[in-house]
This record gives structure tokens, C-alpha cells and sequence, in this order.
């Protein structure tokens, strides 16, 4: 028994010291929960004091812009349309750094500027809508006369409403090439994707009727144009586009891996040397198929290059 004993003495002479250190241990413990708190509370006054002014700042921008500021929302804005077209200096400038390094030109800024105010005049005088985010749009647009194509010929795979065809005419314009616009495109009263027909978010019934009316709209009249209705896969349509070498070609059509490989051979067929081949949607996760189909395309025995990437875009030069 005195092992017991002894634990007994020793735990009765350490209950003192054992009590005080709880409470030296519990009077740190509310010090330090005074001082969290006191700590906790001053950063929450700066926050509020921060939500109070950004408020007030956000108050007075409202203000300030008053209708005018609601009607550019409306005109440009998620307000007025699916896909905002409102940018701000910092996507210029990325733009701007795609474009040249795609192009190998020092100075694209004024090129992406330029490309935004035609797409702002396109949207607002066609019907429907011109497909496509912002960033991609504009893209498209600076790039590919930036390239200089050799000729005027353009044969763009799926058109939705004709609105790009129309604005890429213009572009071509811009460098002094003489447009004509080939277009293959099922019209199946809506957009098709993945085999499914759905309404578009416009509207407006997706036509040949509103396709040709959208490139009068943008300045491309009847007779620079030839619409093939029908899919690039069909080998009597393919025969019917091969009648020419075209200088640049938009493939926006079936974006399936199998949909984009048909689209790349008849490529390789029709596009004319030093031509440029713009693969729509090329690295967005939407459509893995798109990038996949390119590059196993570019992996083998082919005429083309890839030049570039701008935004959601890949530029393919033809040798």
C-alpha cells in the first residue's frame, strides 16, 4: 500500500499548484478573447466604414450617368442582350497582346478599337444576333485582316444569321481585297448543335431569308453572295464550294471532333496558298472537340500552320 499512499500525498500537495495554474490559464484565455474581439470588432467598423463609401461612390456614378448611363446598359449591356459587349481598357489591351503576337505586328490596339465599333454597328442594325462572346467577336475580326489573306474569297462553315460574314466582308474591305461571300449552312429555322434544333435566344427565326437580309444590312449586296444550303459533310455540297480557292475560310459549323476533321480536309482542298483558316471556339471547354480535331489535323500531313491563338480563335495559315 504505499505506492498508493504516496500518490494520494502527491496529488494532494500539487492541488494548489494546480489551481492556480487553471486560473492564471483561464485569465489568459478571457485576456486574449477580449483582445480577438476587441480586434474582430475594429476590422468589422472598417469594413462597413468601406461598404458606406463604395455606396456612396457607386450613388453618385448612378447620378451622374442617370438615363444615359441606362440606355448604354440597354444598348450594350446584360441589361439589353444575352452577351454583354461592354468592355474596359484591360481586355483591349490583352486583346491587343493576342492579336500581335498572332500577327507578328507591333502596334494592334487601334485594330481591336476599330473591330469593336463595327461589331457595335452590325448588332445594332441586323436581325438576331452575331454569335459569340465579346473577346472572340473581336478577335475574329482584327485578326484576320491583320493577316493579310490573298484574296477576297470567303467560305464560312455554319453562318447563324449573317451577321459575321457581313462584318468580315467589310474587313477584307479595309485592306483593299473585293469580297465575295459563300455560305453553307442548313437554315433549320434555329440553332443546331449536337444534333438538336433549339430556338435561338434572339428570336428571330434563323433563315436564309434573315441571313441575306443581314449582309444587305451590313453593305454586302445579293450578288456578292452564294448561300449553299445543306452540311459541309454532304460531298455534293463540298463539290458545289470547290469551284474556287479561297483566301479565307470560317469554320463555325458542327463543333464535334468528327464535325471540324470534315471541315479541316475540305480545308485543305479549297483554301488558296498563303489563305486563312479561322476555327471558331478553339480551347473553350464548351467544345473540347474543336481543339481536339485541330490538332491531331495539325499532327499529320497538311498545308496549313497554325499561327496563332486570339481569345477563343485559332488562325491557320495555308502553305
Amino acid at each position: 500500500m504505499p505506492q498508493t499512499w504516496g500518490q494520494t500525498a502527491t496529488k494532494r500537495a500539487l492541488k494548489p499548484v494546480i489551481f492556480r495554474l487553471d486560473q492564471h490559464i483561464n485569465r489568459l484565455a478571457r485576456l486574449r478573447a477580449r483582445q480577438v474581439n476587441e480586434e474582430t470588432q475594429t476590422d468589422v467598423r472598417a469594413l462597413r466604414a468601406e461598404l458606406a463609401e463604395l455606396r456612396a461612390d457607386l450613388a453618385a456614378s448612378r447620378n451622374q450617368l442617370g438615363p444615359m448611363g441606362y440606355s448604354v446598359e440597354l444598348l450594350l449591356g446584360s441589361a439589353g442582350r444575352a452577351k454583354s459587349r461592354v468592355v474596359d481598357d484591360a481586355l483591349i489591351t490583352l486583346l491587343a497582346g493576342q492579336v500581335e503576337r498572332a500577327t507578328g505586328l507591333p502596334d494592334a490596339r487601334n485594330s481591336v478599337v476599330q473591330a469593336y465599333r463595327l461589331l457595335f454597328e452590325l448588332e445594332l442594325r441586323g436581325v438576331g444576333r452575331l454569335a459569340g462572346g465579346v473577346k472572340n467577336v473581336l478577335g475574329k475580326l482584327a485578326t484576320t485582316p491583320l493577316l493579310e489573306p490573298p484574296n477576297g474569297e470567303i467560305l464560312e462553315i455554319g453562318t447563324l444569321y449573317g451577321i459575321f460574314a457581313g462584318g468580315m466582308a467589310r474587313q477584307l474591305n479595309r485592306i483593299g481585297l473585293d469580297h465575295q461571300i459563300t455560305i453553307v449552312d442548313p437554315f433549320m429555322g434555329g440553332q443546331l448543335q449536337r444534333g438538336k434544333v433549339r430556338q435561338d435566344a434572339s428570336g428571330s427565326p434563323v433563315t436564309e431569308v434573315v441571313a441575306r437580309a443581314n449582309l444587305q444590312l451590313a453593305g454586302v449586296s445579293g450578288d456578292r453572295v452564294r448561300v449553299v444550303q445543306g452540311y459541309s459533310e454532304d460531298l455534293e455540297i463540298q463539290k458545289s464550294v470547290s469551284d474556287r480557292e479561297y483566301g479565307v475560310m470560317i469554320i463555325d459549323g458542327d463543333h464535334s471532333a468528327e464535325g471540324v476533321a470534315v471541315d479541316l480536309k475540305l480545308a485543305e482542298l479549297v483554301v488558296a496558298s498563303g489563305g486563312i483558316v479561322v476555327i471558331d471556339d478553339y480551347g473553350d471547354q464548351k467544345w473540347a472537340g474543336v481543339k481536339l480535331a485541330t490538332t491531331e489535323h495539325l499532327a499529320g500531313e497538311t498545308r496549313f500552320d497554325l499561327v496563332g491563338v486570339v481569345a477563343t480563335s485559332a488562325f491557320l495559315r495555308a502553305r
